[in-house]
């Protein structure tokens, strides 16, 4: 992937970045304007300016949606997250998306660790983590999944989820200039 798609794609990151941090949310005219950028760029662009076709941004799009839909669903996250990521699939492919999310998951894991060590409630995050493991261990050995008991208070705030789709974007995009190939 060259540098074309890459500028608009870090521009945006960082407006949504700025907004998730300033208003823990990301709007609809950072994330939609977007998609469609990377759709256009990926349709207009051939291979040697870094496009990679129409299928391939709207198989990203799909699934960086699809990635973060469950925990939307669960309401782990927020809408503006997976539109984020969507946006990002749309930008990196298909082929990519996956590496891009994997790297965004532990991207949010250390975030989530960091804000709960700085808001002094790392140990209540530890514990209700263990809580959930030994209560879906239990169900899992009992063959049958019950409701799960939910934590006594949450263990920090909401995240600003834009800094963690940012940093594991940033970071597949660095392996890929160092390597040469994506991580996965």
């Amino acid at each position: 992937m060259t540098s074309i798609p890459l500028i608009p794609l870090c521009a945006l990151l960082a407006v949504a970045v700025w907004h998730d941090v300033a208003a823990r949310r990301i709007p609809n005219a950072v994330v939609f304007p977007g998609m469609l950028a990377a759709l256009a760029l990926h349709l207009l662009l051939p291979a040697a300016l870094g496009g990679l076709g129409i299928a391939s941004a709207l198989g990203g799009l799909a699934i960086g949606l699809a990635i973060l839909m469950p925990m939307y669903v669960l309401r782990l996250m927020g809408a503006g997250d997976v539109k984020l990521l969507a946006m990002v699939g749309a930008f990196v492919g298909a082929g990519q998306i996956v590496a891009v999310a994997l790297a965004t998951l532990i991207a949010g894991g250390v975030l989530a660790l960091l804000v709960a060590a700085w808001q002094g409630s790392l140990r209540r995050l530890l514990g209700n983590t263990r809580q959930m493991m030994v209560h879906g261990g239990m169900s899992a050995l009992a063959g049958f999944m019950t409701p799960a008991v939910a934590p006594a208070a949450p263990a920090s705030g909401r995240l600003p989820y834009a800094v963690a789709i940012a940093a594991g974007t940033g970071a597949c995009l660095a392996w890929l200039q160092l390597v040469g190939e994506w991580p996965l």
